[in-house]
This record gives structure tokens, sequence and C-alpha cells, in this order.
């Protein structure tokens, strides 16, 4: 698998998909049939991570070849990212009692060889070994993968899903801090208490068609419990009325300035904002950071391109920065590092996420509900 970063590959990525496999999405996307056979499903996710296409470019598209009927499936998985950052934006200590976690579960499983043996895919599960280097060689999973993986790691292999989420974070090209750290608490069964994901043999043989064998799980294991719950937080998510001719300030989340609602406003300058690993609770693998590298780049070249004044800025120096507002970096490593070391910033807030977080206060179930009235606010 190869993910070049650009916008004009996500955007052929995206064209490719919804003219040629959008129209077997539905029936064909739980199989995984091996990295190289990836055209049952849209692999557009490191795109949409980091802002290059964004859920309504994808949505619009693929409403230009079938009715939402026939798209609904496809559509609902491409706006789980969506509701996923606004649970986390209402819930906000997740994460950051996640962080704490795992810093004292790590030190816990420093030398654990059991956790040693799984981060090298020398477990006695074929499968699992496999995924283990293909995420390492690829930094990308199918979907139905994760949750298996998730699964095997936490209930046959008995570790922490903390150490699993990191993990994940580290090697994945579409790491997302909602997206990823509340799967792995869906899994465990704390994200809805009492309520789990367990693999089992014969759906892992079923959906990658047999392509292992060797597959003895713990198929009974109880759901994790957590003491913690955690009330919504009424947030506030309104735009100041004065941005223009501020530095504008943009996160790894969103880059691509020509498709955000602020596309008209002018800016004094553009500051595109690199946050390397030294400025990260989660060390990332060196591809990850390369790649996020390279849209940043990819980003500045179209900004220059069209006659905007723009540079690559180190997080570090956004506090030498004056006057500036900032693309809303959502809860994460962007954000951490702006709260702790006391930078003050105006958000912007997309209007997709100002208008769909207010459904987030619940389950996905109710979410989805409102999928339609969203579509038809933004289309």
């Amino acid at each position: 698998m190869d993910f070049e970063a650009s916008r004009a590959s996500a955007l052929n990525e995206l064209n490719n998909f919804v003219e040629n496999n959008l129209s077997n999405y539905s029936k064909l996307r739980n199989f995984d049939f091996g990295p190289e056979k990836r055209s049952n499903v849209s692999c557009l996710s490191p795109y949409i991570t980091h802002g290059i296409i964004n859920e309504k470019e994808v949505i619009e598209k693929s409403l230009s070849k079938f009715s939402f009927s026939k798209n609904e499936k496809f559509i609902q998985e491409v706006l789980w990212r969506t509701y996923w950052k606004g649970w986390l934006e209402l819930r906000p200590n997740v994460w950051s009692d996640y962080l704490i976690e795992l810093n004292k579960i790590k030190e816990e499983f420093k030398g654990n060889q059991k956790y040693l043996d799984a981060l090298k895919g020398k477990t006695n599960i074929e499968c699992f070994n496999a995924w283990i280097n293909e995420l390492k060689e690829n930094n990308y999973l199918h979907n139905h993968t994760r949750m298996w993986f998730a699964s095997i790691w936490i209930f046959t292999l008995e570790l922490p899903w903390q150490l699993g989420a990191e993990f994940f974070m580290q090697h994945l090209y579409d790491g997302d801090t909602a997206s990823n750290t509340l799967g792995w608490r869906w899994v465990a069964g704390i994200q809805t208490q009492g309520k789990h994901y367990l693999a089992s043999e014969w759906n892992i043989k079923k959906f990658t068609n047999n392509r292992f064998n060797n597959i003895k799980l713990n198929e009974n294991a109880p759901p994790k419990v957590s003491e913690k719950t955690y009330s919504v937080i009424k947030q506030d998510f309104s735009n100041p009325q004065h941005i223009e001719d501020k530095n504008l300030l943009i996160f790894e989340n969103n880059l691509s300035f020509e498709i955000t609602d602020f596309q008209n406003n002018k800016f004094k300058k553009i500051h595109l904002i690199s946050n390397e690993n030294e400025n990260r609770s989660i060390k990332l693998d060196e591809k990850v950071v390369k790649f996020k590298s390279l849209l940043i780049k990819d980003q500045e070249q179209r900004l220059k391109n069209n006659s905007i004044d723009c540079e690559i800025t180190n997080i570090s120096e956004i506090k030498n920065i004056e006057n500036s507002c900032a693309l809303y970096p959502t809860v994460g490593e962007n954000l951490d590092y702006l709260n702790s070391n006391n930078i003050k910033v105006d958000f912007l807030f997309r209007k997709l996420d100002q208008y769909s977080w207010q459904y987030c206060n619940k389950g996905f179930f109710n979410f989805k509900n409102y999928i339609p009235k969203i579509i038809s606010t933004f289309s």
C-alpha cells in the first residue's frame, strides 16, 4: 500500500473509489482481503484525518454517484469520525485521563515479556502477528482488522487497552485522538459500559477469506470494568467576530485551507504548525512523522501557488506569533501543547462541527438519526 502525501493524490483516490468501488461498499466493506487488495474500502482516512479532503467533499462526491439510501452505510462510516470527535470534545477529560493512565501502565509493563512479544509480532496467534507487521510496514489496517486486533490484545493476550491504543497512534497514518482512544475503549467495554467486542475464530476466517490458521482466542471474556464516568461538559464552539488581518495557525488536522469555511477571509499570514515528537506525549513512528511533514509541505506549496503568504512554523514558536487565531486543532496533542504552555489563541470552528457536535451527547445510534439533517444542511 502506498499513500502519497498530497491533496492531488487524495482527490484521485476519492474519485477512483466512488467511480469504481462505492457500489459494492456495503456488501464487501467488512472483508479484509489483505494489504494489496483494498478496493473494497476507500482508504481515505489518512487524508480525512489531516483535512487534506474533508467529510463534506467525500459525502458530496458519493451523492453525485448514488442516492442517500444506496450510500447510507458509507456516509455513516465517514461521519463516525465526526461523531467521535464531538463526543470527546464534550468529555475532554477522557483523553487527559487516558494519558495519565498510559504513563503509569507503561512504567509497569516496561519489561513485560508478553507485551514485548506482542509488539514484535511473536505471539502464538498467526493473524495477530501478521497484523503487527502489516501495521509497521504500511501504517494502515482495515477497520474490521483493528477491531479484531484490539480484542485479541485486550482479551486473549490480556494486555492493557491503553498500551494497544498507544501502539496504534504511533503507527497509523490516520491516527486520530478521538477515533483511536474511544474505539479502544469501545472494544474493551468501557465506552459503552458492559458492551465489549469479542473477536472470534469463525468471524476472522470468514472475513479474511480463510487466510489464517491457528486462531485460538478467548471468546468468552467478560468486558473490562471502569469506575470512571464522564458527564457532558458544556462547551462554547462559537467563532470570534473579528479575524481579518490576523495571523492564522493551521495544525495538522486542517491541511487544505482552500476548502475551509475561512478560505475567503484575509489573514496577515498563515503559519502551518509542525509538531514533531519532542512535544508529543505519544512518540510517533518516523514514517508517520514524515507523512505529516510531507502533507504540511504540500499545503504550503498550494498556498504559495495561490500567492498566499505562509510558512511552516514549529509548534514551539507559536508563543512568538502575535495577534493570531487558529483553525481549531481538536482535543489531542496540539491542543495539549497550547494549554500546557498557557498560549491563548482564538479558535475558528468548522461549521460542520459546530452543527454536528450538538448531537454527540449520546451514542452513535442516536447521532445517525440526524445524519440526513446534517447532510441537507451542508450539501
